[in-house]
């Protein structure tokens, strides 16, 4: 098993930041990727940024440019930079890891709320 504490999530006006971690648990497992998803007011999970162990990062087109993702592999812990935030940016954001040995598994975390007022 894996746990992920989450922190960041808040209440802002439009153009203004926000900074989510996510740090998974010590365990057995090693971390094969890191990432932040979001869900809005009746909407789907969806991914915003995902980094992986070699380094390769993933954005939605929704978040280029103003969202940045990093991780910190000694830490075991994702952070999601998020800069000039808009109203649609509203939504649980959940991180998930995907970790393996021998078998692939993922774990998601609670979820933080972001709430970005117009």
């Amino acid at each position: 098993q894996v746990q992920l504490v989450e922190s960041g999530g808040g209440l802002v006006q439009a153009g203004e930041s926000l900074r989510l971690s996510c740090t998974a648990s010590e365990s057995i497992f090693r971390i094969d990727a890191m990432g932040w998803y979001r869900q809005g007011p009746g909407t789907q999970r969806e991914l915003v940024a995902r980094v992986t162990r070699d380094g390769t990062i993933d954005y939605a087109d929704a978040v280029k440019g103003r969202f940045t993702i990093s991780a910190d592999n000694i830490k075991r812990t994702a952070y999601l930079q998020m800069n000039s935030l808009k109203p649609e940016d509203t939504g649980v954001y959940y991180c998930k890891v995907v970790v393996s040995r021998k078998v692939s598994l993922q774990f998601w975390g609670q979820g933080t709320q972001v709430t970005v007022s117009s």
